[in-house]
């Protein structure tokens, strides 16, 4: 059943009335602010402890060039190779607040998926690319949405197949 649009509020235009919120403004004052106290790093007790030892590791660390060293203990995950790493150390020249950052990285993540298809494939193991990349678990949760992603899948390469065809008769 549709919603009765008829029913709601009209909306109203420009800036709300911050005293009209309820809790607006509640940590504005300082005394009534519960995590003041560890805000100001400088007076809270416990500023003072010694720095730990820092973690030693021969394993190449992507680091954002907004920090200028690294935290004391850090992961290591999978090592970058290939043209994904190649990529990944490229979005790492980039500061966060750069979108090219975050594209290189989205980009890498999908040229890793590549390389590694490549790479069982060439190891002799063909991968089982249904049950690793979720598709039963989108076509029980969403059905629809996966008959009409391959119908347009479908629908492209068939366009694609079409103005081949095209060319090669003209």
């Amino acid at each position: 059943m549709a919603p009765d649009h008829t029913r709601l509020p009209a909306r109203r235009t420009g800036l709300a009335d911050p005293s009209s919120i309820p809790g607006w403004g509640v940590d504005a004052e300082t005394r009534n602010d519960p995590t003041w106290p560890m805000r100001d790093r400088a007076d809270s007790p416990g500023a003072d402890w010694p720095h730990p030892v820092p973690q030693q590791g021969g394993a190449e660390v992507l680091q954002s060039v907004e920090y200028k060293a690294r935290p004391a203990v850090y992961g290591l995950g999978p090592q970058p190779r290939g043209l994904s790493g190649a990529m990944r150390r490229a979005a790492f020249r980039f500061s966060e607040s750069n979108w090219w950052h975050w594209l290189l990285l989205l980009g890498a993540d999908r040229v890793d998926m590549v390389e590694g298809i490549g790479s069982d494939l060439a190891t002799g193991r063909v991968p089982n690319l249904p049950a690793e990349t979720g598709m039963a678990a989108a076509w029980k949760h969403d059905a629809r949405g996966q008959v009409l992603k391959w119908g347009a899948i479908a629908a492209g390469i068939a366009v694609v197949v079409m103005a081949r065809n095209r060319r090669r008769r003209a």
